[in-house]
């Protein structure tokens, strides 16, 4: 399959973020039930394409006897630590990684989000958290773009994240005290 480079305008609501993605020709076939919610996939108002659900008690019987028989490839051998992963080519294959962009599976109820239900893994700009965290001075609107969120959901995250940090490990970390 031959990979194209393209530029994609990622619009947020005070600015344009241009990143490179690649594309793959139309033949590849997603698996049904993402394609099922691919076609129902509407942009907002704003031209932004919300993030998907795809819970457990909706797939079918076969589906669910599918995802259980699809054995891990065993001539594919994947990373396990930061440094062999850095080295792997981008977009990153591994989906099943708990740093990678794609998807989030929610463990208690085996619910899955695709956080780009508009997109395939090789046509996102970026594939990886530890990447996005590895560049650093990263601004609200960038890492909106990067997760498929809002500044303000980032903005909102940030503020819970540290608070914990506060709150649970304010002596380890000798963080500056909270501000009134």
């Amino acid at each position: 399959m031959d990979m194209d480079e393209v530029t994609v305008i990622s619009r947020t609501q005070d600015s344009k973020i241009r990143l490179k993605v690649l594309t793959q020709p139309d033949d590849a076939i997603p698996q049904p039930e993402v394609a099922r919610l691919r076609r129902k996939v509407r942009p907002d108002d704003d031209g932004r394409v919300r993030s998907r659900t795809i819970a457990r008690r909706y797939l079918t019987k076969e589906e669910k006897v599918l995802s259980e028989s699809l054995p891990y490839p065993e001539d594919v051998e994947r990373p396990q630590t930061r440094g062999e992963c850095m080295t792997m080519p981008r977009p990153c294959p591994f989906v099943s990684c708990g740093h990678h962009l794609y998807l989030d599976v929610n463990p208690e109820s085996g619910a899955i989000k695709l956080n780009f239900p508009h997109l395939e893994v090789w046509e996102m700009p970026e594939t990886c958290s530890l990447d996005v965290a590895d560049r650093g001075g990263t601004t609200l609107e960038e890492v909106g773009a990067i997760m498929n969120l809002t500044r303000e959901r980032i903005r909102q995250v940030e503020v819970r994240g540290l608070q914990k940090l506060r709150t649970n490990k304010e002596v380890e970390l000798d963080l500056p005290p909270e501000r009134p």
